[in-house]
């Protein structure tokens, strides 16, 4: 299972957590898009771990603008956040179809006090999601439209295809998703993103983006991988 294979990368795990978080997981199910896995302000009674696709996490203003505040692909658990304290506090979504297993909260906090080797993992995970926000909070904050989108496409590009990536990433991002992930309007978004495939950084097709040249598409966004912490997680599940 990828969430395994990202967990086991601290290199704490032995073979007697692999199997017994293994044992937990529910069999794994399709999910379309546009699927809520959790909603904000309702009980958390189970983690979502992702195989494939992507999902993402939102908050919704009092007007219903909705904010996306991170992206997640195959080998995230998505629900860490609820599992202490048993209510969500954002919108989880599937972005594309998605396989996905679902592993019951109790015995997930069972099999936490059990083997703390996997308390450690998970707790290093929610570091590294913390670390994500931070760079997220900064991007939309501080950073101009165009640097912004190149930095959140960078992003995205190699924790799908890895730090040595250096083309052919795609990413089912729409104009209007892009739009909620930077705070910026869809008009602004379609402006930079015509920008941006006309300097042959990105590629525009069906639906989706694809990064042409990623080197410089990461100076322009000021990108560093350094607050994605590789050295924990694996920044391509494969």
């Amino acid at each position: 299972m990828p969430i395994v294979r990202k967990l086991e990368r601290s290199g704490l795990l032995d073979e007697h957590d692999r199997a017994e978080f293994l044992a937990l997981a529910q069999e794994a199910t399709m999910l379309d898009a546009d699927t809520v896995i959790a909603r904000d302000g309702e009980p958390v009674e189970r983690c979502c771990a992702l195989l494939s696709g992507f999902a993402y996490r939102s908050k919704i203003t009092g007007e219903d603008k909705r904010q996306i505040v991170s992206l997640h692909l195959r080998g995230d658990l998505l629900d860490l956040h609820g599992l202490m304290t048993g209510t969500a506090d954002h919108d989880i979504r599937t972005l594309t179809p998605c396989r996905v297993a679902f592993i019951p909260r109790t015995a997930l906090l069972a099999l936490v006090e059990r083997r703390p080797a996997i308390a450690r993992a998970f707790w290093l995970d929610t570091l590294v999601d913390a670390s994500v926000f931070r760079e997220w909070i900064l991007n939309v904050g501080r950073r101009g439209a165009r640097t912004r989108i190149a930095h959140l496409l960078c992003e995205t590009a190699v924790r799908v295809a890895g730090l040595d990536a250096q083309t052919a990433a795609a990413l089912p991002l729409t104009q209007g998703q892009l739009a909620d992930a930077t705070g910026l309007t869809p008009v602004h978004v379609n402006r930079v993103l015509q920008s941006l495939a006309q300097d042959r950084l990105i590629e525009r097709e069906n639906g989706a983006i694809t990064v042409l040249d990623l080197p410089r598409l990461a100076s322009l966004g000021e990108f560093d991988p350094a607050y994605l912490h590789p050295e924990l997680i694996p920044l391509a599940t494969g």
